[in-house]
């Protein structure tokens, strides 16, 4: 688990983006409920995740992961692979998704 998970932040920066913590999950690709535990400090955050979330609050992804908790990957560093496949998986599927959507089937 991440310690120190710096919620007032993130939501200041959502805020400042005019954006919501459901936003903020819709692009990770998470659940509230997900969401909700990183900000309770129940749930740690992937190298992934700190890369999308980092993207989408305008941050580096070194300070998201410094505020996400002690804990938390930087990504880029080694063992982030795994960590970019499943990011990149999830894109797929969601173009894969939005392609299918658009042919009306």
């Amino acid at each position: 688990m991440a310690l120190f998970f710096d919620a007032a932040w993130f939501d200041a920066r959502l805020g400042e983006r005019g954006l919501s913590r459901d936003a903020m999950a819709a692009v990770a690709g998470l659940s509230g409920a997900d969401l909700a535990l990183v900000f309770k400090d129940q749930r740690e955050i992937s190298a992934a995740e700190v890369a999308i979330f980092a993207e989408l609050l305008g941050a580096e992804p070194a300070e998201v992961a410094s505020r996400a908790g002690i804990s938390t990957p930087v990504p880029g560093q080694a063992g982030d692979a795994d960590a970019r496949i499943a990011a990149l998986e999830r894109r797929v599927a969601a173009l894969e998704a939005e392609v299918a959507r658009l042919r009306g089937g």
